[in-house]
């Protein structure tokens, strides 16, 4: 501490050589008055963020699947009208959502339907997760309607119905087809945590701005930060590449 404090009053005089100033700007941005944990805490926000708005997507996501597909797959003439305005408001909802930008719909949710909440962070779980629905829903969408149709058949021969035809026969099959694109979903979930700062959300990107706010030296931080994103980036993708790997192995069992 010493040592930062005597190269600090060099860097202002202007007599700090180029260690001396990386020395001096990396420890106000990491270590003094405890700030690592700062990030550390933001890195939990941002992890928990993620975890609830993924299962919203997800849960969002199957629902929406499974009513535009069951709508898709009817016999002609054999139509369902409630089944039609269910898949009409599903339609609805993917267009609008993936028609918008993610940033207009966190300051529409911050500041106009959720004005009156203080609990920016939540928020912003919630509008991440109705987001990510709409994209998971087509990517289940696309799993369940490349699936031959002869095994939702040779479940309703079973005598199963087509929730349990869905849940035990369809789905798991289609899972290993689109975990891939479910595991890119994730990542950039992961990185759109970023945006809920803007309606105030306390993650890894406002405890950066908290920081160079006091410091007035934004490389290090905002650095910081990328480099953390990067690490869970590179882990999520390995955890995703091992689950691959382990149910490919069960196929050829």
């Amino acid at each position: 501490m010493a040592q930062y404090e005597a190269w600090r009053v060099l860097l202002q005089s202007g007599e700090a050589t180029g260690w001396q100033e990386f020395y001096v700007k990396f420890f106000q941005a990491f270590i003094v008055g405890d700030r690592w944990k700062q990030y550390l805490n933001g890195v939990g926000t941002t992890l928990m963020v993620t975890a609830m708005a993924l299962a919203i997507g997800i849960v969002l996501g199957i629902l929406v699947a499974m009513v535009r597909t069951a709508h898709d797959q009817q016999r002609p003439g054999h139509k369902n009208l409630f089944l039609g305005i269910l898949n009409g408001i599903c339609q609805v909802y993917v267009t609008i959502i993936r028609g918008t930008p993610m940033m207009v719909q966190l300051l529409i949710m911050g500041f106009v339907i959720f004005s009156s909440s203080r609990n920016y962070t939540m928020v912003g779980a919630l509008t991440l997760g109705i987001n990510s629905g709409a994209y998971v829903a087509e990517i289940i969408r696309g799993g369940l309607m490349a699936l031959d149709p002869g095994q939702a058949e040779a479940g309703r021969s079973l005598g199963l119905n087509y929730i349990d035809t869905m849940r035990f026969i369809v789905i798991p099959q289609a899972f290993k087809a689109i975990l891939p694109s479910l595991g890119n979903e994730f990542i950039i979930l992961l990185k759109d945590t970023s945006l809920i700062t803007v309606i105030g959300g306390k993650e890894l990107v406002y405890a950066a701005q908290a920081i160079y706010g006091r410091t007035y030296e934004q490389m290090f931080p905002l650095i910081g930060i990328a480099c953390v994103y990067l690490v869970l980036v590179i882990i999520f993708t390995w955890l995703v590449g091992l689950l691959e790997r382990r149910l490919r192995q069960s196929d050829r069992r």
